[in-house]
């Protein structure tokens, strides 16, 4: 047996981020849902969602904020536990990101061009 879960390292531009065990990454980007004839028949169609990478990140004096706010060509690279590699390319900041200073944390979720499993 080997280890499938634990300890992820996070990046940004090659900046090393602490994160507190939030992350979460697609397996795919094209969604398929069903579609239901009144007749019983089924059919699907198929949707495409933006790639992404969700996470719960440590907010030391040095955090890059104004990298993650303002840059919308970033490169985000999470190497999963179980030996993984997500990368997220020509990423942004989607929607909020607020700081929890009670936690010293803050969720963000990140969405870009392009996103794969290396």
């Amino acid at each position: 047996m080997g280890r499938i879960a634990g300890t992820t390292y996070f990046k940004i531009d090659g900046q090393q981020l602490s994160i507190t065990g939030g992350i979460e990454v697609p397996m795919n980007t094209k969604v398929r849902d069903d579609v239901v004839g009144l007749d019983g028949s089924v059919d699907f169609k198929e949707t495409h969602r933006a790639p992404y990478t969700k996470v719960t990140a440590k907010v030391p004096k040095n955090f890059p904020i104004n990298k993650i706010v303002e840059s919308t060509a970033m490169t985000v690279t999470s190497e999963l536990a179980n030996g993984m590699v997500y990368v997220l390319a020509n990423a942004w900041l989607h929607g909020e990101a607020n700081h929890n200073p009670e936690e010293g944390t803050v969720d963000m979720e990140l969405h870009g061009e392009e996103g794969f499993y290396q």
